[in-house]
């Protein structure tokens, strides 16, 4: 008789000041009630492996006007990474709702529910099976609590709860010449565990009664379909796959809740929050002002990006070169990539992304998928 397949990890639902912590401050997620597009065209940029096979209706409604219905912000069992499902319900436009509990479509933590945190991008030596962690000063100085300087040497032992509940304690040390902050005795049992490599990132947090946690950002590598598929190759729940893709949809997935959301039947969608990734669920204040904005060749753009340890948000200007949704193909009349913006290099960005700078001449983009 073969042996019977261990049933999945149960997922664990995150706290959602802790979630979006992990997630990074550019993530912004849509709250219960508010008004968004979805974009099945930018759905498919996800899909594991070939792209699935759409119908004539799914093709015709590039964006489709929805309700958030539910939220849940969630940690993959397998590898730590957080993710949220969000339960769409697709609205006639006459009957949309225009209701947001605040301008970024979430709500602000006060003060005593502010959480601080610090993410570092693990170095090879952070990432070594027998070495430590090079503590930054900020982290030691603002997520950390306080050494006692006049010890010899100031050492303290830290508890902190990893996403899915575990607790780990790591040894904190304040030591060498010159002087630094480590993380020794436990770090290493946290790497092995984890499956870190160098390129991962980790964040530690604390919350306003120095409660510490700590969450992990899996890199994603040039050349291997997205995803590290030596450390993960299982399938998750919500048709996410680990391995080829690792993050990405599945296309079956995709095909399916594009062909609800089509029809106008309640769909839900799985969303890991990835650098480089663009939300195919966005706000439609953002959405219906970019499609309204004139934009013209040789207007000056910017874009807030993070940066590494989610200090801050650092601005990318650019130009654009070219605005205009398709008039062939198969996504006649999207707006989904339809600004090209020289940064670096020329790019295909969504146009709600960007603030106007300055412009040259203008022309009224045309949003096609209403004719």
């Amino acid at each position: 008789m073969p042996p019977s397949r261990s049933s999945p990890p149960e997922l664990r639902h995150v706290d959602p000041r802790i979630w979006r912590a992990c997630a990074g401050s550019s993530v912004q997620i849509p709250t219960v009630n508010s008004r968004v597009y979805y974009f099945p065209q930018g759905h498919l940029e996800q899909v594991c492996g070939s792209t699935p096979k759409l119908s004539s209706l799914v093709l015709s409604r590039p964006l489709i006007n929805c309700v958030i219905s539910d939220v849940h912000y969630l940690a993959d069992p397998r590898t730590d990474e957080v993710f949220v499902k969000l339960l769409l319900t697709p609205v006639e436009t006459s009957r949309l709702p225009n209701q947001f509990l605040n301008v970024n479509g979430e709500v602000e933590d006060s003060d005593r529910n502010k959480i601080v945190s610090f993410a570092k991008v693990l170095t090879p030596s952070d990432a070594n099976n027998g070495g430590g962690f090079s503590v930054p000063r900020f982290c030691a100085d603002s997520v950390f609590p306080p050494l006692d300087y006049n010890a010899d040497p100031p050492v303290q032992t830290l508890s902190v709860t990893d996403v899915r509940g575990g607790v780990w304690e790591f040894r904190h040390i304040y030591r060498g010449t010159p002087r630094r902050h480590l993380l020794t005795t436990g770090w290493s049992k946290f790497v092995n565990q984890k499956k870190l490599i160098a390129g991962d990132s980790v964040v530690f947090m604390r919350d306003c009664n120095w409660k510490m946690f700590i969450g992990v950002r899996r890199a994603m590598k040039a050349g291997e379909g997205g995803g590290d598929s030596g450390r993960w190759r299982e399938p998750s729940d919500g048709g996410a796959m680990k391995g080829e893709g690792r993050g990405r949809m599945t296309a079956e997935a995709v095909a399916e809740a594009a062909e609800k959301a089509a029809r106008g039947f309640p769909f839900e969608v799985v969303y890991y929050p990835r650098a480089g990734w663009t939300d195919f669920v966005a706000r439609a204040v953002l959405v219906e002002a970019g499609i309204s904005t004139y934009w013209a060749a040789g207007t000056r753009v910017k874009m807030a990006v993070e940066t590494e340890d989610s200090s801050r948000l650092a601005w990318f200007q650019g130009t654009v070169m070219s605005a205009a949704v398709p008039d062939s193909g198969p996504w006649i009349g999207s707006p989904w990539r339809m600004l090209q913006v020289k940064v670096l290099r020329a790019q295909l960005f969504e146009l709600w992304l960007f603030i106007v700078i300055r412009a040259s001449f203008i022309w009224r983009v045309v949003d096609r998928s209403s004719k």
